[in-house]
């Protein structure tokens, strides 16, 4: 638990996370250096008020004379990426590129915005990221590019966007696994398929030396993804004319 002095000193980062916008100003303008001040998480009170989409509190703290728009927390996740993990949230990530937030930026495990605009489907806030220069080319330190975490939720209108932007579509993550790999592993046949039709190669292995279509979860979507790639005059690789088990 929290001392009286910890919940003292960091109490602007609890009135950002509490949307207490009067609160904030009031103790900003008692001390504005606390706009700076970061607590035992290694936040500012911008990290707080991002992350529970204060746009209020985030637009008082972001004409603060010291307001670094790409400030990192401990993790090395800025203001831009916990804002393109949100839903509903595209006035943040407006006020922050507006700000000049810099998409590039990676957390400590390499991970950029857009790696988490994808994984949680939000389609608008990876085209506003890919307006400002975001790449669809950058490997995280597992090696997964934004296009494998698309894949791995079975979002095809975010494969079409990371694609369109081009986003190689036979990457391999450190697994060996490619965008392929995860669609299927997840069950995600019509992502698969559209993955296919892109060009992703059925016979590529991941790391245990396995075929995409031989990573199905059944019998279903296993049959599914080869009578869609049959239709669409692709052939497919595979291990076993069944299902693999696993």
């Amino acid at each position: 638990m929290e001392t009286d002095a910890q919940q003292s000193r960091f109490l602007i980062h609890a009135a950002a996370r509490e949307g207490q916008t009067q609160q904030v100003e009031s103790l900003l303008n008692a001390d504005k250096r606390l706009a700076d001040r970061r607590d035992d998480d290694d936040r500012l009170p911008l990290h707080w008020a991002v992350s529970y989409n204060r746009l209020a509190i985030v637009e008082i703290l972001a004409e603060q004379k010291a307001f670094d728009v790409d400030a990192q927390d401990g993790a090395g996740w800025t203001a831009l990426m916990m804002a393109a993990s949100l839903k509903d949230a595209d006035q943040l990530i407006d006020l922050l590129l507006a700000k000049g937030a810099d998409p590039g930026m990676k957390t400590n495990n390499g991970q950029t915005a857009l790696h988490f605009a994808a994984s949680k489907m939000n389609l608008d806030i990876a085209r506003k990221l890919l307006a400002h220069k975001a790449s669809a080319r950058v490997k995280d330190k597992r090696g997964q590019l934004p296009l494998h975490r698309a894949a791995a939720v079975g979002h095809i209108p975010m494969i079409k966007l990371l694609l369109e932007h081009k986003s190689p579509v036979n990457a391999t993550d450190i697994d060996g696994s490619t965008a392929l790999h995860h669609a299927v592993a997840e069950g995600h046949g019509a992502a698969a398929v559209e993955l296919l039709k892109a060009g992703a190669e059925s016979d590529k292995t991941d790391g245990n030396g396995v075929f995409a279509i031989d990573l199905a979860p059944d019998a279903k979507v296993r049959g599914y993804i080869l009578k869609a790639a049959e239709e669409e005059g692709i052939e497919m690789a595979t291990v076993n004319p069944v299902m693999r088990i696993m």
